[in-house]
């Protein structure tokens, strides 16, 4: 009895020092960036149009925004779909199930730069999109499609049986009961998947770099060339010239993150609530 007591007690502060050390690690990169970073933030940097001499993040930022909205236009339905066909309409255990589950697993493990390569070779050449930011939104709508399906799969699989077979009980059809009951309450999962989608877009830079280019301006068209957050960073930390604002960008992302992040918990509680 005593030995499995102290063998409990190590493994809870085994646990504890893991949860401390990453806390302690986060918090260190959070503070680093922010010390680094925060005395460069200047109004220069938030000028609409790019320039060598204010190296504005404003257009990035723009150009962010827009890559995230159209990659998740294209993604977000395809996975959600895809997910309530899996759970609620196929065949439990079926080959089809068994095959899309393994394909999806294996898109998730792909590195990013593999994608920019099929999107170079696909979406830049093959159709001939060019460096553009419809290139870059239908790559990254690939990369984040997994993702979606996988937390909207998981999410619709933890809703329990009784609800739906009270929704058949009164009634309703398997539509009805689809959009008016499991949807619903598999709400919370569905926004935690489509965040981490949103927050992966916004790091995301390999892929990008082959499909949507570095021009630091907003895109008239989404056939024109554009750069985001992380690529404008990554431009910057490569020229080696603007370090400071490298950083500088770096509160902001980290910012946008956190707010993101902020965001997604509340709306989850508002919709659990």
């Amino acid at each position: 009895m005593n030995v499995a007591k102290r063998n409990a007690c190590r493994l809870r502060m085994l646990v504890y020092t893991a949860a401390y050390a990453t806390v302690f690690g986060l918090l260190c990169m959070i503070g680093y960036i922010l010390m680094k970073g925060v005395p460069h933030l200047s109004l220069e940097l938030f000028a609409w149009r790019y320039n060598s001499e204010n190296v504005s993040l404003m257009p990035a930022l723009v150009n962010t925004i827009l890559m995230t909205a159209l990659s998740l236009s294209i993604a977000a339905p395809l996975g959600i779909f895809a997910a309530i066909y899996l759970v609620e309409y196929a065949r439990r255990g079926s080959r089809l199930v068994k095959l899309v589950r393994l394909t999806s697993e294996t898109l998730s493990g792909i590195p990013s730069i593999v994608y920019g390569l099929f999107g170079l070779l696909l979406f830049v050449a093959r159709l001939g999109f060019g460096m553009s930011l419809l290139a870059g939104a239908l790559t990254l709508s690939i990369m984040i499609l997994p993702l979606i399906m996988r937390t909207t799969e998981e999410a619709l699989i933890a809703v329990p049986d009784s609800y739906r077979e009270g929704s058949f009980a009164l009634g309703a059809g398997r539509l009805v009961t689809v959009f008016r009951v499991a949807l619903p309450s598999a709400m919370p999962g569905m926004l935690a998947g489509v965040i981490l989608a949103i927050g992966r877009i916004v790091g995301e830079t390999a892929a990008l770099l082959y499909t949507a280019g570095t021009v630091a301006e907003v895109p008239a068209t989404v056939f024109d060339s554009t750069r985001t957050l992380s690529v404008h960073m990554f431009t910057l930390a490569s020229e080696g010239l603007y370090v400071e604002q490298t950083y500088a960008t770096a509160v902001v992302v980290l910012v946008i993150v956190m707010g993101i992040n902020a965001l997604s918990t509340y709306t989850a509680a508002k919709i659990v609530g």
